[in-house]
């Protein structure tokens, strides 16, 4: 038997039980439910909470401290410097990584409409593609933010996210990784025990995807180039074609301020992923 702390949400839980279901050959898995952070202070904005760590911290903690022997992350909310003492040890195959409004397609979306979405990194970019549109806060679980989404013209969610619950909201429009550059590591799940934890490391191993890891991985690597547990209007989207890695990337200047991207590729991911960072901060005035 194994246990996993995660988080209590529809979502966190179906990640647990898809992990759980591939290392059933293996062992058996328990979950351990981890109250965090930013699940107590659903509606305070993320940055003014303290980021990216605050869905992750307690559910580590409970790894550290042995009451569980992994954690099972949505590895878009990890900063990128892991605690001492755990390893991301899998990133099993990755879901779809690109952005979604639900409520009403771009093109459709009236002059002046009002979207809904918490993420710095999805105003900027959709106010690139319509300097027009107005925003509003929406934080919450995937339920919570369906059934405001009638409050709104159109809200912004990880098409992911749906696709794992199994929700068919009536109108959908997926946005290309070229016009919204989803955030770093979106899509991907992030399985994390302890460092010198033998056993779970090799049964962990198991359920690795090489190509998300790597993918995951060079993304990791823009986001620790610009600070680790950057709360800047950020995203990396890593794409392996054959034995090359392909990588897009934005900065904005600002809240308001004007999107920068940078594009590579390169074999060395981590490396293209430091790289364009470093494009980006010598270009954007922050």
């Amino acid at each position: 038997m194994l246990r996993a702390a995660t988080r209590g949400s529809a979502l966190a839980r179906w990640q647990t039980a898809h992990i759980a279901n591939l290392l059933s050959r293996a062992a058996d898995v328990e979950p351990l439910l981890v109250t965090t952070a930013g699940d107590r202070q659903a509606e305070t904005p993320i940055s003014a909470i303290g980021g990216k760590g605050v869905f992750v911290k307690e559910v580590q903690a409970a790894v550290l401290d042995g009451r569980a022997d992994f954690a099972v992350h949505s590895a878009k909310d990890l900063p990128a410097a892991t605690p001492d003492g755990l390893m991301i040890a899998a990133v099993p195959r990755r879901a779809d990584p690109r952005d979604v409004l639900v409520g009403c397609r771009l093109s459709d979306l009236p002059e002046g409409g009002l979207v809904a979405t918490g993420s710095a990194r999805r105003r900027v970019q959709l106010r690139e593609l319509r300097p027009d549109l107005r925003f509003a806060e929406l934080r919450g679980n995937i339920g919570t933010r369906l059934a405001k989404a009638a409050d709104f013209d159109a809200v912004v969610m990880a098409k992911a996210a749906l696709d794992r619950l199994g929700e068919h909201p009536p109108v959908v429009d997926v946005l290309a990784c070229e016009a919204m550059v989803p955030q770093v590591g979106q899509g991907a799940l992030a399985v994390e025990c302890r460092a010198d934890d033998r056993r779970a490391c090799e049964l962990l191993a198991a359920i690795q995807d090489p190509v998300a890891r790597r993918e995951v991985d060079a993304e990791r690597a823009f986001l620790a180039a610009l600070g680790g547990d950057c709360t800047l209007p950020a995203g990396a989207h890593a794409h392996l074609d054959g034995t090359t890695l392909a990588m897009r990337a934005v900065l904005a200047d600002g809240l308001d301020g004007r999107c920068h991207t940078a594009v590579g590729e390169g074999d060395d991911g981590e490396a293209l992923g430091r790289e364009l960072a470093r494009q980006l901060l010598d270009t954007v005035a922050w």
